[in-house]
């Protein structure tokens, strides 16, 4: 059984996992506003991801004999300057989150709490892909611009990204 405090700070992580994805949703409507659907695809997929990140974290709690308790998701922006900003944003954004599950590692060391350790491994090597990837895709918009035929070769190659749920383990 997970102690109050580490449940607590679960069902925290289960709301910024939850805004992650409400994020991304936000983000995928302004690149559709834009006509980009391959960019407004592959927020699209980011959003759910982050859902089954959540799911993962909600089903972890209850195995562990705690209690999901949802909190109330703040409105993400909704007005953007542009793919760079987007991205920008993005890779800060998952720097925070990494930061959250870092905190989370601390406290369930700190707790000897081994379960909640373990389960969090798959999370601290799921930021390290997550921020690589938001870097690689700003890296290429500085690249090419954010207008022209550079940002619609990156569209159509963010339009063949996929949702594949996350492993169970």
């Amino acid at each position: 059984m997970i102690s109050q405090k580490m449940e607590q700070a679960l069902n925290d992580q289960i709301k910024n996992e939850l805004y992650s994805a409400y994020l991304y949703l936000s983000m995928a409507q302004y690149f559709h506003s834009l006509s980009l659907k391959g960019f407004a695809n592959w927020m699209e997929v980011q959003a759910k991801e982050e859902q089954a990140h959540a799911e993962k974290f909600i089903s972890y709690v209850n195995d562990a004999g705690g209690r999901v308790v949802l909190q109330a998701i703040d409105q993400p922006p909704s007005e953007f300057e542009s793919a760079r900003q987007i991205f920008e944003e993005t890779l800060k954004h998952e720097r925070f989150v990494t930061g959250k599950i870092n905190e989370l590692v601390t406290l369930a060391i700190s707790e000897n709490d081994h379960a909640t350790n373990t389960m969090l491994m798959w999370f601290v090597t799921e930021q390290v892909e997550e921020e690589a990837t938001a870097d690689e895709f700003l890296q290429q918009i500085k690249l090419v611009g954010d207008k022209g035929h550079g940002i619609l070769m990156l569209d159509r190659e963010l339009g063949a990204r996929t949702f594949v749920p996350p492993t169970t383990n």
